[in-house]
């Protein structure tokens, strides 16, 4: 006999499995009439889950609890810009905001902090984390989950949550058009292309400038492998010391990854004229090298985070409803060999 499960209860009731937890854990966001049919179905189907509690017992409309989960948690002022509004934010609604870490890979037998099974969070935002082990997990929890990207070898129905995407195709078209408009034919693209969703709509906007005047990019001068997590400079000074020929201009799928690129023209002595172009993406204003002085992408992180925070608060209130994906629009700041072309 297959053991009875809150899919089950959901099914007989034509509601969603986060309802079902949320009723029987006396968690907010259900009406008390849903709640009391759910746990007659629940008792009627022989489903009584240890922690459950009755319908008169008070509920906590205060204090509620929703995790950020975030690997690498020694990541860039521009995650932590993120996290510091979505907590700004939830704080303002009496909602807590509990870090919760994760490693950005893990071994078999390897299981999520009890923090996210146990009841204490009610909702889940879930950034940086990029492992297709980790997201699935992830999304099998039944509380309501807000994902700021994704990788894209798993579908987005996959994630069971909204998702929320950088928009990095458009972008990487103008920038790209832009250099392929002013001769600058022989360009090189350099990032992981399948780390992440957004890495990846970066490439296609760099292939969609080529395609859309006719042209192919040389596959040489491109480095869209994966990178090690404490490799990069090594990784890309090699691909670098072995171009079979001088590039035009390298379009980065961040300022990380362009920041490295300009170390090692300084280092090296390369292009002491500055004629090969280098753009960016993200604006971030860390890499010293390469802030202010390159074409990029700006992100607005405080918005990012107040979006999320947006997104959470929608789905804790309004549980059930349908999955959303969306795009934070972007804006192209020209600077350095692009300046001054409009």
């Amino acid at each position: 006999m297959c053991k009875l499960t809150m899919q089950d209860i959901a099914d007989a009731l034509s509601t969603s499995r986060v309802t079902v937890w949320k009723a029987l854990n006396n968690r907010p966001g259900v009406s008390d009439t849903l709640r009391r049919q759910i746990q007659e179905k629940a008792r009627e189907m022989g489903y009584a889950p240890a922690g459950a509690v009755p319908l008169a017992a008070p509920e906590t409309p205060h204090g509620r609890n929703v995790a950020v989960v975030v690997c690498r948690p020694e990541s860039s002022l521009f995650w932590m810009q993120i996290i510091h509004q979505i907590a700004k934010d939830l704080s303002e609604q009496s909602v807590n905001l509990m870090y919760t870490y994760l490693p950005t890979s893990c071994k078999e037998g390897y299981v999520l902090p009890g923090s996210l099974t146990d009841g204490s969070v009610e909702g889940i935002i879930v950034l940086n984390v990029y492992s297709e082990q980790l997201l699935t997990m992830l999304a099998a929890l039944p509380q309501p989950k807000v994902y700021l990207d994704t990788i894209p070898t798993l579908p987005f129905s996959g994630l069971h949550g909204d998702l929320l995407l950088i928009e990095g195709r458009a972008s990487l078209r103008q920038i790209t058009g832009r250099l392929l408009d002013q001769g600058r034919t022989r360009l090189g693209f350099l990032g992981d292309v399948n780390y992440a969703q957004t890495n990846t709509d970066r490439y296609q906007g760099f292939l969609d400038a080529f395609a859309e005047r006719g042209l192919k990019p040389d596959p040489a001068l491109c480095l869209t492998g994966p990178l090690g997590l404490r490799t990069h400079y090594e990784e890309i000074s090699y691909f670098l010391e072995h171009l079979p020929a001088r590039p035009d201009g390298f379009v980065c799928v961040s300022d990380y990854i362009a920041h490295f690129i300009q170390r090692y023209f300084e280092e090296h002595g390369t292009d002491p004229e500055g004629r090969i172009a280098l753009t960016g993406f993200d604006n971030n204003a860390e890499y010293l090298n390469v802030a202010e002085r390159i074409t990029t992408v700006e992100v607005h992180p405080k918005t990012l985070g107040a979006r999320l925070a947006n997104k959470i608060l929608f789905l804790l209130e309004h549980p059930g409803v349908g999955r959303e994906v969306s795009y934070a629009a972007t804006e192209v700041l020209y600077r350095g060999l692009l300046a001054g072309q409009d």
